[in-house]
């Protein structure tokens, strides 16, 4: 595992060099965030991570529940039983197994590694505008129905899951990377997930935090070229 500290965030990266597998904590004044837990092997390496730090992890937040980003939950929670597990109502369905199509979303088949006999339930779900600590919550749906991107109010750092990917090159989620092909081929609906590009690009990051891939500071410019790039190819 590898540690990258910028700011307020952490990112503990998983196989960075062969397929990069991202979460993070947050820094509050007395405590750590930690969004995603990465995959089953990973929980000692977040418990320890966070001991190196000194503050005790007390929320758990989940951009998306794909297997790749929940790996870790339920180990975490049991290990941690006070700590606060948050993620979106609508892929809270996901969580529990449930596959099924709202009425009103797209007629696409939700893509990617889908939770199997996941424990864990959740103890707060996440809406457009709720405040988890100095985190906003940012409805990005298009990598699933429910994704999630957190908006750090204070310093302006997005921790934005699958919805943009840094492998390679910064990619809007359902854009093929032939560096990185995966992100692509588990999103939901691709149009959806340009539309969520756009409102996160809106937000004028200082810091763009992803699932996959390096961090990036002050990625406005390469945000412009990804949206570009993915309206030249999703629009034809």
């Amino acid at each position: 595992m590898k540690v990258t500290n910028i700011g307020t965030v952490f990112q503990l990266s998983f196989m960075p060099r062969i397929f990069p597998v991202n979460c993070y904590f947050v820094e509050e004044e007395s405590e750590l965030t930690l969004i995603d837990t990465a995959l089953p092997y990973s929980t000692k390496s977040i418990i320890n991570a966070a001991k190196k730090i000194g503050k005790p992890i007390t929320r758990i937040i989940i951009t998306h529940a794909h297997s790749d980003h929940i790996g870790a939950l339920d180990m975490l929670k049991e290990l941690l039983p006070a700590s606060q597990v948050c993620i979106s109502s609508r892929d809270a369905l996901l969580l529990e197994g449930i596959s099924t199509l709202l009425p009103n979303e797209k007629n696409t088949p939700i893509r990617g590694g889908l939770p199997k006999n996941i424990k864990t339930k959740p103890d707060l779900l996440l809406e457009e505008g709720d405040r988890v600590g100095s985190l906003e919550v940012i409805s990005t749906p298009g990598h699933t129905p429910g994704s999630i991107t957190l908006f750090d109010t204070r310093n302006q750092s997005l921790i934005a899951g699958d919805a943009l990917i840094t492998r390679g090159k910064l990619v809007v989620s359902g854009m093929m990377n032939p560096l990185f092909p995966f992100p692509a081929l588990a999103t939901w609906d691709k149009n959806t997930a340009l539309e969520s590009a756009k409102k996160l690009s809106e937000l004028n990051p200082s810091l763009l935090a992803v699932g996959h891939g390096k961090m990036l500071m002050q990625p406005q410019e390469l945000l412009k070229i990804a949206i570009a790039e993915a309206e030249k190819i999703f629009y034809k």
